[in-house]
Parts: structure tokens; sequence; C-alpha cells
């Protein structure tokens, strides 16, 4: 039925300046604007649609996920950007906040957030 559908997931942000600022000039994600929402124009072109909401509360999970060739260099730029890099109970992460492929199909991994708090994370390819 839907093998053909161009879907395309969504979240929510409080502020969709900021939110433009983050995704386009830290990230440098390709983003549009219609109708007051943002679109990611992501690689591959897939596309994410980010909407503001009055009561937005952060979602509590990854809701984008960034693949990377090194994911090390990328944690180290986007530090020097100003992105903090959480840390989880339950991984082992590193002082760079970079969780190394713990147990098997794990990925090496690094969870930060957006401005509005939702989780993001670079991983390895």
């Amino acid at each position: 039925m839907f093998q053909e559908s161009k879907a395309f997931s969504g979240f929510s942000v409080d502020d969709i300046g900021k939110a433009e600022e983050f995704y386009g000039g830290t990230l440098g994600v390709r983003v549009s604007e219609e109708n007051g929402m943002l679109v990611l124009h992501l690689g591959g072109g897939g596309t994410v649609l980010v909407y503001p909401k009055d009561d937005h509360r952060p979602a509590e999970f990854t809701v984008l996920n960034f693949p990377v060739d090194d994911v090390e260099e990328t944690v180290d730029a986007l530090t020097a950007l100003g992105v903090t890099f959480e840390r989880y109970p339950g991984f082992d992460s590193d002082d760079k906040g970079i969780v190394r492929g713990q147990g098997e199909g794990m990925p090496t991994i690094a969870w930060f957030k957006d401005p509005a708090g939702n989780v993001l994370s670079v991983l390895g390819e």
C-alpha cells in the first residue's frame, strides 16, 4: 500500500527561528520554511518536518540520527561549535560523550540535543 509513498517524519520545537539557526547553521543541514514550519532536506533525498508547538515537550528518545564516517571527528567539530554531548546511564561514554560500540550490534554513537531539547545522534556508518 505505501511502497511508493514519499513518507517523512516530523517532530516539534518551541522556537522555529532557533531550530532553523541550529539545523541550518550549526549542523549545516539544508532547510526551507513552509507555512511557518521547517523542512530539513537530508542526504539521500529524505525530509523531516519540524513544526512549532506552544506546549512542546522534548522527545525523550532519539528523533534523528546522522550517520557519519568519523564519529570522533564530528563530535570534535560540533563541540567546537558549542554543542554539548549527553551521557546516559547504562552507556559507558568517554570524556567526549562517545559510546564506542558496546555489545553486539551497538554502533559507535554520541547523543546531543537541539535547542528545543530533542535528542539527536551522530553514529558510525
